[in-house]
């Protein structure tokens, strides 16, 4: 397990699959802007492919984030895109509502970037959040991303476009303790 201050990143297991699909991804709102598509419901049983580890999957490192202390379950972490060539990946995360506004984005967020640059070897590391996902944008900038840019008009959601903020993190600018 990666360990942050609060919560640690584990495996996916077969039990955390029914309480994150109905908490983070039965939510119609949520999964909308969360995803880069459209919601849609998965039915009971299906083998859900944004939940589902496949281990032979290379550019996809998907995560179980639980809180330290006692173990509960309290979101999803992700390292996706790994372009082993260019050396750099994109992170991602989803609390459970009742998780929220506790500090456990920024430790995600932390994590993930001990997993990439120091366990991976990378050498960026990248977010791409909806303009208006403050808590996202705090974590991120608490961790030292930078804004690169806005993409502006580039997220169809619930029926209108939102922009995207671009941020960047290399390594050689990470600072392991810049999270608190």
């Amino acid at each position: 397990m990666l360990r942050g201050s609060k919560v640690g990143l584990r495996a996916r297991y077969e039990d955390d699959i029914p309480i994150l699909r109905a908490e983070l991804y039965d939510d119609v709102v949520n999964s909308s802007r969360a995803e880069g598509g459209p919601w849609r419901p998965i039915t009971p049983g299906a083998k859900d492919p944004r939940l589902v580890v496949d281990d032979k999957e290379q550019g996809r490192v998907p995560f179980s984030v639980v809180e330290l202390e006692g173990g509960t379950l309290v979101g999803t972490a992700v390292l996706w895109g790994i372009d082993n060539h260019n050396r750099s990946a994109h992170i991602g995360l989803g609390l459970l509502p009742s998780s929220r506004g506790k500090g456990y984005g920024t430790d995600v967020v932390a994590a993930l970037c001990h997993y990439g640059f120091v366990v991976r070897g990378l050498q960026r590391l990248q977010i791409e959040t909806l303009s208006d996902n403050a808590a996202m944008l705090r974590s991120a900038e608490r961790n030292g991303f930078v804004r690169e840019g806005v993409l502006r008009s580039s997220a169809w959601v619930m029926g209108e476009f939102l922009d995207e903020v671009l941020l960047g993190l290399l390594v050689q600018d990470w600072k392991p303790d810049s999270k608190v």
